[in-house]
């Protein structure tokens, strides 16, 4: 049976949908007003020491905002910069929008061999603050839009995305966009 987490998705499904945009501010209002997701958490800059984008050290920056639409957690990612990244990739080679698919798992390093075995390609890892760090996937099937996100399953994490969906469950409407939890 699939262990379920606080937040209600499985370890081993998709507990993320992400897109990069251009206007955090703006696509926060989007996703509140027209998707009925919210109450949003923002991270003004997210620099992360030891991202690895295609083999080589990464230093891009980002701004990031979750929130959840039901038991789906939202996430938005600006760019800051020019630097090479996977977010950048994706706006020069398709636009913004829907950017990969966040897939909990318990242990990243465990689950890429499969991944890799079924075609996909890594292209980007980096540590996260919950713990462990994630990797970004490419591939897999010629119909699969952007890419895999293998989020680790921590205590910090679980936690962290649990009081996020709490506070959608319970969200009146008032303070739309809060400081990162």
């Amino acid at each position: 049976m699939a262990r379920t987490l606080g937040f209600g998705q499985t370890v081993g499904g998709i507990c993320q949908t992400a897109f990069v945009v251009a206007d955090i501010h703006a696509s926060i209002d989007h996703f509140i007003r027209d998707q009925g997701a919210g109450p949003f958490f923002l991270l003004d800059h997210f620099l992360s020491e030891g991202q690895v984008y295609r083999g080589a050290p990464s230093t891009a920056d980002v701004a990031i905002a979750m929130g959840f639409a039901g038991h789906m957690q939202i996430e938005l990612i600006q760019p800051l910069d020019t630097n090479p990244s996977v977010y950048r990739e994706t706006i020069e080679r398709t636009g913004y929008g829907f950017h990969h698919f966040g897939v909990a798992v318990d242990d990243v390093d465990a689950a890429l061999p499969d991944y890799l075995k079924r075609g996909y390609r890594l292209a980007f890892r980096a540590p996260v603050p919950t713990g462990g760090a994630v990797a970004y996937l490419e591939g897999g099937h010629p119909a699969a839009p952007g890419f895999v996100e293998l989020i680790p399953v921590t205590p910090a994490m679980d936690a962290h995305f649990t009081q996020q969906w709490q506070a959608a469950r319970d969200w009146d409407g008032r303070d739309p966009i809060r400081p990162f939890l």
